[in-house]
Parts: C-alpha cells; sequence; structure tokens
C-alpha cells in the first residue's frame, strides 16, 4: 500500500494513499472521480488527470481496497501506487501513444480517398457505378470501427454508468452519420431514379450520405488526443529523469576510514560518505571534513556557487564543484530535500484537475436532451399519424444536426493550430489548462536566475589602484583564476582572455593571435575566500577582503569604498593582490538579459503585473529589478516559500503566472494559475509548467500570454457558434424542416466555419507594447 505520511496537521488516525486511475479520458472523467471519492465519509481527494493519479487522505476505518471499489464503480480502473511503478508508467505511456498514432495514421489513410469518394458520389449521383456503395462502406469502417474505438469505449463505459461526456457526443455523432449514410445507400436510394443533388435536397429524398464527416471528427480529435499523450507521456518522463539524475552510486566511509560505494538508496542516516569534485551530492547531511564550492541554483536559485566548509549543511542533488567533501547523512531517500520539492510538485499539479473544461461541462446536460429530443421526435411524428419511415428521418435529422461535429473539432482544431503558430513562435502550449488560465491572470511572478537574467556570471567593472594598470591587473587574476573552477573566476578569466593582447609570429604575416594567460605555479583554492597562485615569480592572491585581512593587507580607502558600492548594487567583488598590496577590483554580477526590459514592459501593456521573485539576496534582487524596469520584487524565497508566495498573492485575490526554469521554481510553476517554464531550463520545471518557452529571449513571455488569450477566444467562439447552430437547428429539425441531408450539409457547414475560424490562427501576431493584445486577423 502506497501510503505517505499524512500532510502537516492531519488527524493521527488519517493515511495518505496514492491511486492510480486508468480509463480517464478527460477534464470530466477526473472531476467525476474526485466527486466520487469525495463523497466518501471522511475522505479528501484530489484527481491529476495528466498524471493519472488521485492523491486521498483517508480515515482509518476506510481502507484502500474501499476506495479502489469506488473508483471502479464509477467506471474506472485503479490500483495502488507503488514505488516500482516508475518503468511500468514509462512503458504504458509510450504503448498508448503508439496506438494512437497507429490509429491515427488509419484514419489519415481512409480519411483523404473517403473524402472524396463520399462528397462526390452523393452531390453527383450520376458518377455512381455497381458497387459503389461497398467501395464508401470499405473506407469508413476502419475509420469508424477501428481508428474511432477510444470514444466508442469510452462512452459505452461511461453509459453502464449512467454518465456522459466528450466520448459520448463524439461516439454518438460517428454512429448517427454513419448508420445514417448506410440506411440512405442501401435502403432509399434503391429503386429511385438517378437525381441531381439538388432534387434530392428540394424533393426532401433524404438520400444523403456523409461519411466523410465521421471520419473528419475521428480523424481531428484523434490529432488532439495523441498531442496530449505527447504532452502528458513528456510530463512522467521528467520526474523519471529527475530521479534518474540524482546521485546512483554513492561511497561510503566506514568505521575503519575504508571506502567501498553503495546503491545510493542504500544509504542510510548516520553513514559517513564521500563527495569528489563534479559528483552530486548523495543525501542532506553535515560536512565534516574537506572544503568544496557547491553549485546550489537547482535548489535555491543561487547564481553563485557556495563554499561548503566543516559544520556547514549540504543538500542531496546539488554538485560539489572544486573538492573533496566527507559528509554526513542526515535525511536520505524521501526525506531530502529533492524528494519533498517533487511532492510539491505533484500535489500542486493534482490541485488543477479540478477545473473541467467548458466543452465537457455542457455535454453532461448536452447530451442526455439531444437523446430526448429525438426519442420524443420519433414519438411525437408517430402519434400525429405519420409514417414510420418519416418519424424516423425526421428523429435522424435530430441526431445528425446535433451530431458534435463542430463541438468536437471546436478545441482540438484551435489547438493543432495554435500549437503549429506557437513553434513558429518557439512556444508549446501543453494543454487546454494554459488556455484558460491565461485569460484570468493578472500578475506575472518571474524567477530571477536563468530567467530574467542569463544565468552566467559576467565581470561588470574593475577598479584599480594608482599605479598599476587594468591590462596587469587583468593579466595577474586571469592566471591564477584559470585554475578554478568557481563561476566568479570563470567570469574573471573570460575577460581577461578577451582583453589579453594579440600576439603575432614574429617574421610572419599570419593573423594576430590572442595571448595565452601565464601559467600560475603552485596554485592553490582557498575554500569560502578565493585562490592563490605564483605568476612570474610573483605571488598573486585573489579573492574576498577577509582574506586580504587575515593576511594584514590593508585594502586602500577608496577601492574600500568602490567594492561597498557595488556590493550594495548586488555584485560580488574580488580583490586582487601581489607584492604585498592590494592592485585593484572587479565587480561579477548575473547579467540581466538584453531582452527582459522590453518584456516587462509589454506585460504591462497586457494588463499585468510583473513580480521579481528570487532566492537571492535582496540588494542583488533590487539591482536586477531596477535594470529590467520591475517594481515589486520577493526575494530570499526557497523552494518551498516559492510556492508559498505563489498561493499567497492568490489567496490575496491576485491571479498569478509564474515564469521559471529550475528545480526550486517548479513547485511555484505548478502551484501558479498559469505556469510558464524556459525550454532551457530544468525538466521538473518543464512538468510543472503549462506553457514551454523555447526561444531565448523573454520576449516570449508576452508572446505566449498574447496567444494562449488570442487561442482560448477562437475556442470560446467555437464552441458558442456550435452551440446556438444546435439550440437553433434542433427544434427546426424535430417539426420536420429539415430533412437528414439538409441537417448533413449545415452540419458539414458548422464544421467548416469551426475550422476556418481556428485557421486564423496561423496569422497570430504577437502584440508591441502599448498594445492591448495579439490578432488573429
Amino acid at each position: 500500500m502506497a501510503v505517505a505520511s499524512p500532510p502537516a496537521g492531519a488527524a493521527a488516525n488519517t493515511s495518505a494513499v496514492e491511486l492510480v486511475i486508468g480509463g480517464m479520458t478527460c477534464a470530466a472523467c477526473a472531476t467525476r472521480v474526485q466527486a466520487k471519492l469525495n463523497k466518501v465519509t471522511g475522505v479528501t481527494a484530489s484527481v491529476n488527470l495528466s498524471t493519472e493519479r488521485a492523491y486521498v487522505t483517508a480515515p482509518a476505518h476506510v481502507s484502500a481496497r474501499d476506495l479502489i471499489d469506488v473508483v471502479q464503480a464509477a467506471g474506472y480502473t485503479a490500483e495502488l501506487a507503488s514505488p516500482d511503478e516508475a518503468d511500468d508508467g514509462a512503458a504504458a505511456e509510450e504503448a498508448a501513444v503508439r496506438r494512437l498514432r497507429r490509429r491515427l495514421i488509419v484514419a489519415l489513410v481512409f480519411f483523404v480517398p473517403l473524402t472524396d469518394a463520399s462528397l462526390m458520389l452523393s452531390i453527383f449521383p450520376w458518377t455512381r457505378f455497381p458497387g459503389w456503395q461497398w467501395l464508401l462502406v470499405a473506407l469508413a469502417v476502419p475509420v469508424a470501427t477501428w481508428a474511432a474505438w477510444p470514444f466508442h469505449a469510452a462512452a459505452l463505459r461511461q453509459a453502464r454508468h449512467l454518465s456522459c461526456s466528450m466520448d459520448t457526443l463524439v461516439s454518438l455523432g460517428i454512429v448517427a452519420a454513419c448508420g445514417w449514410s448506410v440506411y440512405a445507400m442501401f435502403v432509399l436510394d434503391r429503386g429511385r431514379g438517378v437525381l441531381s443533388g439538388l432534387q434530392n435536397l428540394l424533393h426532401g429524398s433524404g438520400g444523403g450520405i456523409y461519411l466523410e464527416v465521421a471520419a473528419s471528427v475521428t480523424t481531428f480529435l484523434l490529432a488532439g488526443r495523441l498531442y496530449e499523450a505527447h504532452a502528458r507521456r513528456a510530463a512522467g518522463q521528467a520526474m523519471r529523469d529527475l530521479a534518474a539524475a540524482s546521485a546512483k552510486d554513492v561511497c561510503v566511509l566506514g568505521d575503519d576510514e575504508t571506502e567501498h560505494w553503495i546503491p545510493a538508496d542504500r544509504l542510510r542516516a548516520g553513514q559517513r560518505f564521500i563527495v569528489r569534485p563534479g559528483e552530486r551530492i548523495a543525501a542532506d547531511g553535515e560536512v565534516l571534513s574537506g572544503g568544496s564550492a557547491v553549485d546550489r541554483s537547482m535548489m535555491t536559485g543561487e547564481s553563485v556557487p557556495v563554499d561548503a566548509a566543516p559544520g556547514d549543511a549540504v543538500t542531496g542533488g546539488t554538485i560539489a564543484l572544486t573538492g573533496r567533501l566527507v559528509v554526513r547523512a542526515d535525511k536520505v531517500g524521501k526525506d531530502t530535500q529533492l524528494a519533498h520539492l517533487v511532492a510539491l510538485v505533484e500535489q500542486a499539479q493534482a490541485g488543477k484537475a479540478g477545473i473541467q473544461r467548458l466543452a465537457d461541462r455542457i455535454c453532461a446536460v448536452f447530451v442526455p436532451v439531444v437523446l430526448a429530443c429525438a426519442a420524443l421526435t420519433l414519438a411525437g411524428w408517430l402519434l400525429a399519424g405519420s409514417t414510420a419511415g418519416h418519424a424516423v428521418s425526421a428523429a435522424l435529422a435530430v441526431l445528425i444536426i446535433a451530431c458534435p461535429c463542430a463541438l468536437g473539432l471546436a478545441t482540438p482544431a484551435a489547438l493543432v493550430v495554435a500549437s503549429g503558430r506557437g513553434a513558429q513562435l518557439g512556444i508549446f502550449i501543453k494543454g487546454y489548462q494554459a488556455l484558460e488560465s491565461s485569460r484570468a491572470i493578472d500578475t506575472v511572478v518571474l524567477d530571477k536566475t536563468g530567467t530574467v537574467t542569463t544565468g552566467r556570471m559576467a565581470v561588470t567593472a574593475v577598479r584599480t589602484v594608482p599605479g598599476t594598470s587594468r591590462a596587469d591587473l587583468l593579466r595577474y587574476a586571469g592566471s591564477v583564476e584559470q585554475g578554478s573552477e568557481h563561476a566568479v573566476a570563470a567570469a574573471i578569466t573570460a575577460l581577461a582572455r578577451a582583453e589579453a593582447p594579440a600576439r603575432t609570429p614574429a617574421g610572419t604575416a599570419a593573423p594576430a593571435a590572442p595571448a595565452a594567460l601565464a601559467a600560475a605555479d603552485g596554485f592553490t583554492a582557498l575554500p569560502g575566500l578565493g585562490a592563490r597562485g605564483v605568476v612570474d615569480a610573483r605571488e598573486v592572491t585573489a579573492g574576498r577582503a577577509a582574506l586580504f585581512a587575515d593576511r594584514g593587507l590593508k585594502v586602500p580607502a577608496g577601492l574600500a569604498a568602490w567594492c561597498r558600492d557595488r556590493e550594495e548594487a548586488g555584485c560580488t567583488t574580488v580583490l586582487v593582490a601581489w607584492d604585498d598590496a592590494v592592485r585593484g577590483a572587479f565587480a561579477v554580477i548575473d547579467t540581466v538579459r538584453p531582452s527582459a526590459p522590453g518584456a516587462v514592459a509589454r506585460l504591462r501593456s497586457l494588463g499585468l503585473r510583473p513580480v521579481l521573485l528570487t532566492g537571492d539576496n535582496a540588494a542583488t534582487a533590487r539591482a536586477v529589478a531596477d535594470a529590467a524596469g520591475i517594481g515589486e520584487v520577493l526575494s530570499e524565497a526557497l523552494p518551498a516559500g516559492k510556492a508559498r508566495v505563489i498561493t499567497d498573492l492568490q489567496a490575496a485575490g491576485r491571479s498569478a503566472a509564474m515564469v521559471g526554469d529550475g528545480v526550486n521554481d517548479g513547485p511555484a510553476l505548478a502551484a501558479a494559475r498559469l505556469g510558464l517554464a524556459l525550454g532551457s531550463g530544468t525538466d521538473v520545471a518543464i512538468c510543472a509548467a503549462d506553457m514551454i518557452l523555447l526561444r531565448d529571449d523573454l520576449g516570449v513571455v508576452p508572446d505566449a500570454i498574447a496567444l494562449a488569450r488570442a487561442t482560448f477566444r477562437t475556442i470560446r467562439r467555437n464552441l458558442a457558434w456550435a452551440f446556438c447552430y444546435n439550440v437553433l437547428a434542433i427544434p427546426l429539425a424535430a417539426l420536420g424542416y429539415l430533412n437528414p441531408l439538409v441537417a448533413a450539409a449545415t452540419m458539414t457547414l458548422s464544421s467548416v466555419f469551426v475550422v476556418w475560424n481556428s485557421l486564423r490562427l496561423r496569422r497570430f501576431s504577437a502584440p508591441c507594447a502599448g498594445q492591448a493584445g495579439g490578432s488573429a486577423r
């Protein structure tokens, strides 16, 4: 039984159970399962459609078997999640994608010739030949049965439990369209003279053939399902990849000081383990000996590696960069901060499952109403003394006119077009949730490191003391710092190499080449302080002010004031000394993306309030915010704190979108009304987000929001047209004013309108600053 620890504040006699739910095809399914579980006394459930999980808190007297029975009674499958299901889940997701791809290929292969033949033979009867009906049936059967089976199976399953959804409408429409076409071809058309399509229409013969309608609905909806399945597989794979990125093996230090390797999942609290440069730290713990710079950006968002020394706490999943550490494991496995981060992402995602699609909400009422109207039409005409053929024709016209072609195409057609246009703009829309959320947001929370900034350190200013040249300072500092792997050292080295004087080989006309920095003899890394080495027989030291104070070297007053000013502006300062004197300093900072100010201005033009959120200190955050033009800043937020900031904003009445790229942003991305992850970010961020931004330009953020809003407006127009069309046309069909051929024609025109309206998104243009939104002319 997969039981997790109860949430904080939960009663001691409750347990948390995770169920794997099968058979869910839309948001209405997730909502139905959640509602059924929550009806059990004392049970609180949240169902996540994208991961097919139900997170349930239940009293002790409610067993896991009871919960599974509730889900099965609702028409779905359920089983307990197990720690070993990751590989099975990946295989199942891959198999589902393959099945949908095969069905879509078959549908496409038969859809094109079926459409051509059906329209030709229906509109121009003189083109018919002996056995033409069997040709159309042969082309239609693979699409309407095997390719469309997922819709039929879901509709049958829901019918057994007296419920319905979009699948019910789709299955009903396919069956009605195919059934009437077969009846028209083999019964109504038999023995009649050859009539033109116009005569069929005027005489009301009801000989319409519209098998292509069933094929088009099946093909388009399978394309939408495949699109969603790819997104779902990517979401699940991201979590699996995160687990795979953790340390696989760990070098444990025994009581007798011998070293031996064991699988990381066998590490226990209290054991000592060794971390070498470049290795991931296997568990949360305390450094017992050694020293190293540790890259914690994945967890905290800090742009500068932090030096770890004996007595310091380190976090599992972070990377030791420069030195060897001996660490005592304090928290292992599911107790680590990284495991808690993943749990936060999954819990926040599960909270979104309660938002269901507009079409599914209406389908719960629309399908029973259509069926009732068809039955009443049949009974009414029979009671009025009409012939059985006329009564059946009118009832079928009701079913055909209510066929959800336009309704079924409304969302997938717009999504397919929007995804194509989004790909051109560097935007990937993962599903309908992103579109629905985009219209409501009023605040955009931007992560700092790697989002508003480049995530790479750069030297922004250099200061020398009188008597020292910039070239000498760069050469001596760069020669020493090139031996260090620290991000700050790399920035100084890069600048030193870029400004090194060019050299031309003597006696040649060869182009000048950059001069190599000198090799520093006796290089020594000083964890937490800096580095030291000998260049041109001079001992050169580069590092923090504390390093020079310990050596009795005084920093000139002017240089000290310059350093204080830069640090207040959010920079990291590095002093350099040789010949027992401090010679100058560097100011290093994570640089703001050039596109950030323009993107922030465009977000404001869309009516959105930008907010900077970071784990960095207040001074650094304020400096970045000022450079990007952001007024509101929230600093020193840890991963769980970032998610709490989002929930607090929304509790205060603000609807927030989150833009981020790191593991530490995952919970906040999932908790936000709309999550946008940079494509260059971590798998967890991409998994948690609703939209993925592939372009290396912050201007893609307002582009994505504007495209999502334009797509949602298109879907709303599509749905409005589809429902209005049915509301107006069903009474006409029931009263006998529309025979099935006219019903099919108007139904086809309705679908054409939906497709045309969706195709307008291909001309979507991103808004400029000062405009209210994008346009799809």
